[in-house]
């Protein structure tokens, strides 16, 4: 009987050094986790708070790959295109873009800052009247947070289609949004070292304008422009765009035409991924280094960031945004 007591004893401490070594990996993942949704952010810096498309991911009715696995597995880092703005100097905070994910995204945005503030941001700006970008404005109604007065930039037409049309009318006349004006190509001081330029962009316009923003700091400035349609039929040229910032935050929804098998890609005209390297292939590395693709629909193989597709886009100098990264303005 002894002869056996040896090995059993052998098996039971590799057995418990095994599930030791287990959970302490499973500590540090978390911990690492944890600190990097908890960092604070000092001066004035841009939070990426979602990259994906309008509509998530996985996506409603989607039985492809891209999505089986996430209905019963989600992946909490998958939410929709949105960025933060945090200026410690004067405690200010700011969102870009109201997601149907602006509950965690608002909350995530406030723990952020270094500094005691509301719940609630000191101002959305919104781009356009597409789901992804103005439906989490609902949150602040009074079925939910019933939110007090809450500043929200919006261009000439979006803010009539937020006045006329229910129910964010009744955010209007309860005051639990403030629509503030704004115009294309007329800066806005929010901050003595904070500017914010917006510009109209083409794009499916059903309900209101649509616009991208030039966001300056006091060192840095960035674009951000998560919907467009192709590049050439802008009024401006991207290339000289990306040359006058320090990043570019730009549409990424598709890679390729091949994504998609059910839809007319002509009536959804993104600049997909392969075209903007094609377009930029001549431009300096400097000028690369500054674009991050934003704005993943759900069929986009970039979201994974070891696929093949995502390794191209980083052998060829560019960048692809991932939540929770911090850029210094």
């Amino acid at each position: 009987m002894k002869h056996y007591i040896l090995p059993i004893l052998i098996l039971l401490l590799f057995s418990c050094s095994e599930n030791e070594d287990a959970t302490k990996t499973t500590k540090i993942k978390l911990a690492l986790k944890k600190e990097k949704t908890s960092n604070k952010v000092t001066g004035t810096s841009l939070v990426i708070l979602g990259t994906i498309q309008d509509a998530g991911s996985p996506q409603i009715g989607c039985i492809k790959n891209c999505c089986k696995d996430l209905f019963l597995n989600p992946d909490n880092n998958r939410k929709v295109v949105s960025l933060g703005l945090i200026d410690t100097e004067n405690q200010k905070k700011y969102i870009f873009e109201a997601t149907p994910d602006f509950i965690t995204q608002t909350k995530f945005l406030k723990n952020y800052c270094d500094f005691k503030t509301a719940e609630t941001p000191d101002g959305i700006f919104l781009t356009h009247a597409h789901i992804g970008h103005y439906t989490g404005l609902m949150h602040l109604g009074k079925e939910a947070m019933n939110a007090d007065s809450v500043l929200v930039y919006v261009m000439p037409k979006m803010k009539t289609f937020l006045e006329q049309n229910g129910p964010w009318s009744q955010l209007v006349t309860n005051e639990n949004i403030l629509l503030k004006g704004i115009n294309n190509a007329f800066q806005i001081k929010l901050t003595p070292t904070l500017t914010i330029l917006p510009f109209i962009v083409p794009h499916r316009d059903e309900y209101s304008e649509t616009v991208g923003y030039k966001i300056v700091g006091p060192n840095k400035s960035a674009l951000f422009i998560p919907d467009i349609d192709k590049w050439n039929k802008w009024n401006k040229k991207i290339i000289e765009e990306i040359s006058n910032v320090d990043y570019a935050f730009i549409d990424a929804t598709f890679f390729d035409a091949k994504e998609l098998n059910n839809r007319n890609m002509a009536d959804i005209p993104h600049p997909f991924i392969i075209e903007s390297m094609n377009l930029f292939n001549d431009i300096p590395k400097s000028d690369k280094n500054k674009i991050y693709f934003i704005h993943f629909n759900h069929t986009n193989p970039v979201i994974d960031i070891n696929s093949e597709q995502a390794k191209k886009v980083i052998e060829n100098g560019y960048n692809i945004a991932q939540i929770n990264d911090i850029f210094k303005l």
